[in-house]
């Protein structure tokens, strides 16, 4: 089996997926995700109604611009700052 690699669970019940499966698959903190039980595996998938982390971004900045702000007060609101 390809991609696969030793994750712990911890006391909570979390794993963390490796930086290079995250990348390669495009998941982004926020992301939603669904754990699937098929057969005697469990399969985590992208939420398929799942927003994007852009769609996340516009969302947040929706009706928050002003003619006043700088590009760099612009680029803190996309940065979460």
């Amino acid at each position: 089996m390809t991609g696969t690699g030793a994750m712990r669970l911890n006391s909570k019940g979390q794993v963390t997926i490796p930086a290079e499966m995250r990348e390669k698959y495009g998941l982004h903190p926020g992301d939603e995700v669904d754990v699937i039980e098929v057969g005697n595996t469990l399969q985590i998938v992208r939420r398929e109604s799942s927003s994007t982390r852009g769609q996340r971004a516009i969302q947040r900045l929706r009706g928050s611009a002003t003619t006043s702000m700088t590009t760099d007060e612009i680029m803190g609101l996309l940065r979460d700052e």
